[in-house]
């Protein structure tokens, strides 16, 4: 039996839609190379660890922190030795990275960055999506949460 067009074509697409890769190279907190494809997670924004070669700098107690390596340290941390999911938005950012989210385990590394301190719910592009992610890291001073620290976003702006 012939399967529609249509349905060949949805599975068609999101076949092109989601990658999967043993070979991951993390850039930094919020970026990722999968198989040499350049994806940056979407929704959400880390600490840079080289941004026009300057890393983010946190305090913590009255001392300098890297904080970009920090989350990039977590995100290699969270990975491990398991393999990566990633679900591809259509669109590309400035820097023509592919948009997406990851998982590993079937978990979304945003969400565990998030929540646990490492990056920050975007609001301009996630739309909230990880607001209460964000408030419980927040509540708990988890990760940066517990040191003084500039947004990513503010971070670019001002260097």
């Amino acid at each position: 039996m012939k399967k529609p067009l249509g349905i060949v074509v949805l599975s068609l697409l999101l076949i092109w839609n989601v990658c999967a890769a043993e070979n991951v190279k993390v850039v930094d907190g919020d970026t990722l190379k999968l198989n040499g494809l350049k994806i940056r997670f979407s929704g959400i924004d880390a600490p840079e660890s080289n941004y026009k070669g300057i890393e983010q700098k946190c305090l913590k107690n009255e001392t300098i922190v890297r904080c970009g390596t920090l989350s990039k340290e977590y995100l290699i941390d969270i990975i491990g030795n398991n393999k990566v999911f990633c679900e591809i938005e259509k669109k590309s950012d400035k820097y023509k990275r592919k948009l997406g989210e990851c998982f590993v385990n079937n978990q979304s590394l945003s969400k565990i960055l998030v929540r646990n301190g490492f990056a920050f719910d975007w609001p301009y592009y996630s739309k909230g999506k990880y607001a209460a992610d964000q408030e419980y890291a927040k509540q708990n001073k988890l990760g940066l949460w517990n040191m003084k620290f500039e947004f990513p976003w503010d971070f670019r702006k001002n260097n």
